[in-house]
């Protein structure tokens, strides 16, 4: 077995079991023959050889270190009193020095009646410094007995300093790991509601216009249809965000998110324009590998312009550059800020021209959406602008630069700047 292993093994066992071998550890040294007698001494009593009674007295000061962390009041309580009978009786065993070992343990792990401990540790060696000095010789002055309290007190300082610091960075830990989870709970917040908005928008778009196209068989069946894509391609996103909180679960079901779209200047009108991929109807499909990523990728922009134009939101969308190798989060971060623009559109300025623009460059991607303001607020114009203070957060994260607002002639503009090869 390894040292590692070996290590894990010891670490499993009962604390007491891990302890009790310091409590054989200086009953064995107590009780060599050229250690006898050269132990802790205070009274200045006359060293007397062990007897039957000094059996009792070195069980008592070693063998309850094996609960020192279990019990450590039980601990304390009988090292004390072997101790006490130790000095009364003049055998100054090397076990005395047990003491301050378990003061520090008690002082480090004891968790209740604390004061009280040391007052009754106080007052209790009181009468044994009286005792002992009236056994003495006489050699031993008050100074010298204080002196030793004092090193006791220091002994149950250091364990109380011990345990103030343990506390501490379990405080610490403990404040880590919430803000850990309030972070987790803030993205996976940002996720469904970039997520949901968005299908859910376009499927109340597009079930509200349906309402007027009863005439109109062939039109009726296309909303519909627009809606049902809409719907699939929710459930694929959720599960795709489900998968992530349980990566464990398996392979990824439905339709996977394809490599991208093709790259290189291009403008489109109208379904079914341009190259693409993409999950369900629509321009385009791909199967996920298994080592794709389950995040969207700025190469499905496409896929969120095609479904805002079957919306009835008249769309142009251009993308300039190529993307380097690894941009990290920032495809993602891109995706988002596209949704996110084109969902508003859709609510406040459903019907108004919008425009879609996607730059490459060497180090950031640069998108600006932006509607022209001629267009009326849909049914579902209801929003909280958390979307937009999630997409401020994002860049702000990842060192880019986002602006929402109006212009001078009604419309609104999302710029973003997103730093490529980060991660968020």
């Amino acid at each position: 077995m390894s040292i590692q292993g070996a290590g894990r093994v010891w670490r499993r066992l009962d604390v007491t079991v891990r302890d009790l071998p310091l409590g054989i550890l200086f009953l064995v040294v107590s009780v060599l023959p050229g250690l006898r007698g050269h132990g802790t001494e205070v009274g200045d009593l006359p060293t007397r050889p062990f007897d039957a009674l000094a059996v009792l007295t070195l069980a008592l000061e070693c063998l309850p270190l094996a609960v020192r962390r279990r019990w450590p009041a039980v601990c304390l309580a009988l090292v004390t009193c072997g101790f006490a009978l130790d000095q009364l009786r003049g055998y100054h065993s090397a076990a005395g020095t047990a003491l301050p070992i378990v003061l520090i343990s008690a002082g480090s792990h004891l968790e209740h009646r604390r004061r009280a401990t040391v007052v009754l540790l106080t007052v209790a060696y009181v009468p044994l410094a009286i005792a002992l000095s009236q056994l003495g010789s006489g050699g031993e002055t008050p100074t010298e007995f204080v002196t030793f309290y004092l090193v006791l007190a220091l002994a149950w300082g250091a364990g109380a300093w011990l345990r103030a610091t343990r506390l501490a960075e379990a405080e610490r830990r403990e404040r880590v790991a919430a803000e850990t989870r309030t972070a987790e709970r803030a993205q996976l917040a940002r996720e469904l509601h970039d997520v949901v908005t968005h299908h859910v928008t376009a499927m109340v778009v597009q079930a509200e216009a349906a309402r007027y196209l009863t005439a109109a068989p062939e039109r009726l069946e296309q909303s519909l249809t627009a809606v049902s894509d809409t719907g699939r391609r929710a459930i694929t996103d959720l599960r795709h965000l489900l998968d992530l909180l349980n990566p464990d679960h398996g392979p990824d079901h439905g339709p996977g998110y394809g490599p991208g779209i093709g790259h290189g200047p291009g403008t489109g009108h109208g379904p079914g324009t341009g190259p693409g991929t993409g999950p369900g109807p629509g321009p385009g499909t791909g199967a996920m590998e298994a080592k794709e990523p389950r995040t969207p990728a700025v190469g499905r922009v496409l896929t969120l312009v095609e479904q805002t134009r079957r919306a009835g939101q008249p769309v142009d969308f251009t993308e300039q550059g190529t993307p380097p190798a690894s941009t990290g989060s920032a495809d993602l971060v891109a995706y988002r800020v596209v949704q996110e623009a084109l969902t508003n559109a859709l609510k406040y300025a459903h019907g108004s021209r919008t425009s879609v623009q996607v730059r490459h460059g060497e180090r950031e991607i640069t998108v600006e959406v932006s509607t022209d303001g001629t267009g009326s607020p849909s049914a579902a114009a209801v929003g909280s602008g958390r979307g937009l203070a999630g997409l401020r957060e994002r860049i702000g994260v990842l060192g880019g630069d986002f602006h929402a607002g109006s212009g001078t002639d009604g419309g609104f503009t999302v710029r973003a700047r997103i730093p490529a090869g980060g991660t968020s």
